[in-house]
């Protein structure tokens, strides 16, 4: 029996339907099956987290539960060849902080084919604070400049631009050379998402139009974390050939549209999942990440957080009161 302890963010059911968290002591006997044993150095926040802490059964179906969809770290132990003790490893997604302990613990217990060596150009705490909110972000803009969405056809839409994906989106984009247009319903956010590089920042109210099936062709492409009512806006203000990705449900998971914006400017949804994203496009937007993607403002957008400080921030990810995007200071 392995005594070794180790601190925890554990979610508990005290009564039906009321779920409290705190920090406890938890051995690495109680940790998951897997092949590689991590010591976690950074974790972050994210809203499947948030949902998870307050007993969200879509999120998590068992608890006690220790929640983080993130994780970077040094491996403890592995039985996989691929990975050897003292290796500097990133884990997100997959199952990770949904029904196996997370991230948000000292350590985490994986199966092999979930871990991702640290690319070149990338620190522990860099990779934390890209995270799944990172990931996604990558895998949206991925989409658009395979679709042939250059800088030089017009501004980027990147709507919920205040959360983890939308400010890394912005601050990606911006990077790359596109022209932002960066989305909020937060009077006071301007300055901070000029910071990162949005060219413009619009309020939420100039973006929605539910009436019209069609508005006057804006957008080169679109990144959209939000869903409902603004993403069907979006989708009629896109212009023609143009690509929108979606990735998110924060405003609704309805979709109220019409088929005009696809079959009369011939546009593309695309959606995307990096939960079970398969492992060689995710290695590539991790490497594009640590190099060339990788923004100059990540500092700006990243606020770090102790363990003891999550359950407050959790709180406000559910408020919609998140700004940026949290990294948790583990090791």
């Amino acid at each position: 029996m392995n005594e070794t302890l180790f601190r925890a963010l554990v979610v508990e059911e005290a009564e039906p339907k009321r779920f409290v968290s705190s920090i406890k002591n938890r051995s690495l006997d109680e940790l998951p099956a897997g092949e590689v044993l991590v010591r976690v150095h950074y974790s972050a926040l994210n809203y499947k987290d948030a949902l998870s802490s307050v007993g969200n059964r879509g999120v998590t179906r068992s608890y006690p539960h220790t929640p983080g969809v993130d994780a970077s770290g040094v491996v403890a132990a592995s039985d996989d060849p691929r990975f050897a003790a003292g290796d500097k490893v990133l884990v997100t997604s997959y199952d990770l902080g949904m029904n196996t302990d997370g991230g948000l613990g000292e350590y985490i217990r994986v199966p092999a084919g979930w871990v991702v060596q640290l690319p070149p150009g990338l620190s522990l705490k860099e990779a934390m604070m890209f995270g799944t909110a990172g990931l996604t972000a990558g895998l949206m803009i991925a989409v658009l400049v395979r679709n042939g969405v250059k800088p030089e056809r017009g501004p980027v839409l990147v709507t919920g631009a205040t959360g983890g994906v939308g400010s890394l989106a912005v601050a990606i984009l911006a990077k790359l050379g596109y022209e932002v247009a960066a989305v909020t319903g937060k009077a006071d956010a301007a300055d901070f998402l000029k910071s990162l590089g949005a060219a413009q920042v619009v309020s939420r109210e100039s973006v929605i139009e539910t009436k019209r099936p069609l508005l006057k062709e804006q957008w080169a492409g679109v990144v959209d974390v939000v869903g409902g009512d603004m993403l069907a806006s979006a989708l009629k203000a896109t212009r023609y050939g143009a690509t929108v990705t979606c990735a998110g449900l924060v405003g609704s998971p309805e979709l109220n549209t019409s088929v005009f914006p696809f079959i009369l400017r011939g546009i593309s949804l695309v959606g995307i999942d990096s939960a079970e994203c398969p492992m060689a496009p995710r290695v590539e937007v991790w490497n594009k990440l640590a190099s060339e993607w990788k923004p100059d403002c990540l500092e700006t957008l990243t606020t770090e957080i102790t363990l003891d400080e999550v359950e407050a921030h959790l709180r406000a990810l559910l408020q919609g009161k998140a700004h940026g995007h949290y990294v948790v200071k583990m090791a």
